[in-house]
């Protein structure tokens, strides 16, 4: 019997469906004006984007432009591209321009779909960011959909790390701007690090789309974007921690897989205790409790962390002697990415490398703060309606699916389900020696990169010829993606989520037109491609003949959207596929979550060794344990979010106060009330309120003034006056310090006592801002115990985050005026000196960029040379290579300056 929900949708439809109905008319519109774009020459494409350019800044709202800019935009791409846009295309990039995520199966062609709202709103003359989740998809969708745009008279620009400023600064100048998550928020942190307007990159946040949006909205949201300085080394100490972490047994220690999260037990504690006094770690007389101790049991904790919870091949990969974080998502190596509070910094003493030292935060954000910037947000992905409700809470953002082009023809089985992991994985080898032997193509998913050289071992037994697809051939991910849908390959992935290239039945043609074109440079394009296409078809109608495309999942991820990736691989555009999950009651998901349960059911029913249980109650019960894993995470980010919010509204009165100093021409005015305001401080600290003259401190207050002003007034002798009060000698005090300022701003000239102000004010923010987000940390590791004493942590830390604020703006004002008080004009000998060494460090920094673009020619994303003379391995965009060096030490890279006036600056 049919449900009411049921009947009801079958009757009325669902929401989706009728908001997918409400935007026909506007394809329709689309459909009848392309006979007139087809009429238009080339030129005339670019001369109509600059009609509705000027219809636009008439008033013309983007809304009313937008059938006649689809319209144009899907010609330019049939031209460019040989890609006429389907309806349903049409349909999702109506849905971004609104702010929505388009939900798209694989192979509907979303980076085509990208391409119109893009252009759109680019119209505006605003920023137009698309995010992709790799710098190599970012580069080819930049080169690729920039053939589009070019057509229409629009630019393209694409970001990357190592990037240098020029080139980045031009790539965010351009109409629309392709990058990273990383690459924008990390940009956005730089820019609000920068001393002045003309070397910020980023031009605002106006409209973005986010390819693979669930990927990086959701599965990255979990970790904040970090800019972050070399600190102290304690090597020593981790070294030494780590070689007690083996000895460590299992009373000793609490594992929660479902948490992740592993603690001392008593008996651990007293063990490390014992064991840290024997190496003289902890000294005599102080326990593991005392608070004197809290640093060294932070980094106890994080060797027993990196011993028990982190695992090699799984969490992370060793590669050229560096621990890689490899991202459980998509089983791609975070190059550059680093754990935080000292765990890296564990593991790597785990595995034997050398230990780069702890780092210090410059500037942080998370994702779900930076995208927040842009006036409106879109994203596209292939799997976004289970976390719909963590979308419409956190970013506003609705979740529409979008019809598939051609029906969707695939057979998804139901789960077979082993009693063990052995069972499982010779199930698996036969299955996949079936379908090899009729010549389907086989997609094999797994979860751990150990897991898929496991299946590869058993299948090289069989001698069945595969690819391997995981972090160690992360260079050749496309290539491999690419050729998967070929007759009888076999190809073993590491998590498919976002690989962003499709896997065609026969073959991606686009890939070996280009490879044979590499081959051979003199053959000519066209004839290269007509041969191929003749190929590739008959190839093609074998794959068919086969079943398509099968995909095989070895194990369930604890998320149902990398699943469904996995799954939507097969039959994409209406091709035939199958897929199936092959799992057993020894996997992680099952064994966390209540396998017990299932293992007693298979005995009652007496199942046979390599038997499997195949039913649709397998399925919902595996399904629920999924949502449960889902919903915890979301509450993870949630709450991760609820503590970064209370940041956010600092760092925005940060950053633009930071931008409105950088906008001013005169600063005086700001300089002088800081001045006052430090003034009256003094007066009221010596000279109380409602206190007679002879209480008054005015030698202290004397004293104060020199130390903190650089001002020495007469205090006594104003104070001794007949009928003076205080307010008196503030006035006073005012026109001191004013006049004190007048003479110090004509031996400099007025315009460069504008510049050192301005410079002075940006250099203090920035220190004040660092020395704040280290206090934030620590009183973030510490308030959860408030919970203890029944009061709420998240009030607690806003309480007192607030307070450190106005802190840190009270020491803003000494600094900037003690700063500004103890400044002088440098001696001509001394100018001549300082002018020298710049000449030096410019020579040495322009040979060594020269020697560098020799060297790698072809290579944009090459990181800058060392200057000559810089410490062996030092690179100027990567502070962990720079040693360790002390305030007034010379500088790592060479220029002869200490460190404190050259990259110290920052660090």
């Amino acid at each position: 019997m049919l449900g009411i929900g049921t009947v009801t949708k079958k009757v009325f439809g669902t929401r989706n469906d009728r908001m997918v109905k409400k935007v026909r008319p506007i394809v329709n519109r689309i459909n009848e004006l392309e006979p007139d774009f087809e009429g238009l020459t080339d030129e005339g494409l670019k001369e109509k984007t600059q009609e509705f350019i000027r219809r636009h800044q008439q008033g013309e709202s983007l809304d009313d432009l937008l059938p006649e800019a689809f319209a144009n935009c899907r010609e330019a791409a049939r031209r460019a591209l040989g890609l006429r846009a389907f309806n349903v295309q049409l349909v999702g990039g109506i849905f971004l321009h609104r702010g929505n995520i388009a939900e798209m199966k694989t192979g509907e062609g979303k980076t085509l779909v990208a391409t119109f709202p893009a252009y759109l709103n680019a119209l505006t003359g605003k920023a137009v960011h698309i995010v992709t989740v790799n710098d190599y998809l970012a580069k080819r969708d930049a080169e690729w959909m920039g053939k589009v745009f070019a057509a229409l008279g629009m630019t393209t620009g694409c970001v990357y790390p190592y990037q240098g400023d020029v080139e980045k600064r031009a790539a965010y100048a351009a109409d629309i701007t392709y990058g990273t998550n990383n690459e924008f928020g990390f940009d956005y942190l730089r820019d609000n690090m920068k001393s002045e307007l003309k070397d910020m990159a980023q031009r605002g946040h106006y409209f973005a789309i986010v390819d693979e949006v669930d990927s990086i909205l959701i599965d990255e949201a979990r970790t904040p974007l970090i800019i972050s300085g070399p600190s102290q080394d304690r090597s020593e100490l981790y070294k030494t921690l780590d070689a007690v972490a083996p000895e460590l047994v299992e009373e000793h220690y609490k594992l929660d897989e479902k948490t992740r999260n592993v603690t001392f037990t008593e008996e651990g504690n007293e063990f490390m205790e014992s064991r840290l006094h024997e190496l003289g770690i902890l000294p005599e007389g102080q326990s593991m409790y005392d608070p004197e101790s809290t640093t060294i049991v932070h980094h106890a904790q994080q060797a027993l962390r990196a011993h028990k919870l982190f695992l090699k091949d799984r969490d992370y990969i060793v590669r050229d002697g560096e621990v890689m974080l490899i991202d459980e998502f998509t089983g791609r190596m975070m190059r550059g990415r680093r754990l935080s509070d000292g765990l890296h910094q564990a593991i790597e003493a785990k595995e034997g490398v050398t230990i780069q030292p702890e780092n210090v935060t410059l500037a942080s954000v998370t994702f779900q703060n930076y995208f927040r910037l842009y006036d409106t947000l879109a994203g596209m992905t292939g799997t976004a309606a289970t976390e719909a409700e963590e979308f419409m809470q956190i970013y506003g953002l609705g979740v529409v699916e979008i019809p598939t082009n051609m029906p969707i023809a695939r057979i998804d089985e139901h789960d077979a389900v082993y009693r063990t992991g052995d069972e499982k994985n010779n199930a698996i080898v036969e299955t996949i020696r079936e379908a090899h032997k009729r010549g389907q193509p086989l997609l094999v998913g797994t979860t751990s990169i150990e897991k898929s050289e496991i299946l590869s071992e058993l299948l090289k037994k069989e001698k069945i010829e595969h690819n391997v697809l995981n972090a160690r051939h992360h260079e050749q991910e496309a290539k491999i993606v690419a050729e998967a849908g070929r007759y009888g390959a076999v190809t073993i992935a590491t998590n498919m989520a976002g690989r962003g290239t499709d896997i065609q039945l026969g073959g991606n043609v686009e890939m070996k037109v280009m490879e044979a074109l590499d081959a051979d440079p003199n053959a000519h394009p066209d004839e290269v491609r007509q041969k191929i296409e003749a190929e590739h078809a008959d190839e093609k109608r074998r794959v068919l003949a086969a079943g398509g495309l099968f995909v095989l999942g070895t194990e369930r991820h604890e998320s149902r959207r990398i699943d469904n990736q996995l799954r939507g691989r097969s039959g994409r555009q209406g091709d035939p596929g199958r897929s199936a999950f092959f799992l057993s009651l020894q996997d992680d998901l099952m064994r966390i979550f209540g396998s017990e349960r299932l293992d007693k059911v298979l005995s009652t029913l007496g199942m046979q060794e390599g038997e499997a249980i195949m039913h649709p109650w397998v399925n919902k019960s595996l399904e629920k344990a999924q949502a449960k894993v889902e919903g915890r995470n979301f509450d993870i980010r949630k709450q991760l979010l609820k503590f970064d919010d209370v940041m956010n509204e600092q760092r925005k009165v940060i950053f633009s106060q930071r931008r409105e100093i950088m906008e001013a021409d005169d600063l005086s005015d700001i300089v002088q009330d800081m001045r006052q305001q430090v003034i009256d401080d003094l007066v009221e600290q010596y000279m109380p309120p409602k206190s007679y003259a002879d209480q008054w401190d005015t030698q202290g207050l004397n004293n104060a003034l020199i130390e903190q002003l650089n001002l020495d007034a007469p205090v006594a002798a104003w104070a001794d006056e007949e009928g003076v009060d205080d307010e008196d000698i503030r006035e006073r005090l005012y026109t001191a310090a004013d006049e004190a300022m007048a003479a110090k701003a004509a031996q400099f000239g007025p315009e460069a006592m504008r510049t050192v102000e301005k410079q002075v004010l940006l250099q203090t923010i920035d220190t004040k801002w660092r020395e704040h987000l280290l206090r934030l940390e620590h009183l973030r590791s510490v308030i959860g115990f408030r919970g203890y004493a029944q009061r709420d942590p998240l009030n607690e830390y806003k309480t007192e985050a607030f307070a450190l604020f106005e802190s840190l703006l009270n020491g803003l004002r000494e600094d900037v005026s003690q700063k500004l008080g103890m400044i002088r004009p440098l001696t001509e000998d001394e100018q001549a000196e300082m002018m020298r060494q710049m000449a030096e460090q410019q020579a040495r920094l322009d040979a060594a960029a020269a020697a560098g673009r020799a060297a790698h020619p072809g290579l944009p994303g090459s990181p800058p040379a060392a200057p000559e003379g810089a410490v062996e391995g030092f690179d100027e965009t990567r502070p962990e290579t720079w040693g360790n060096p002390g305030r007034n030490d010379p500088c790592p890279c060479g220029s002869g300056k200490k460190f404190k006036h050259c990259h110290g600056q920052l660090a």
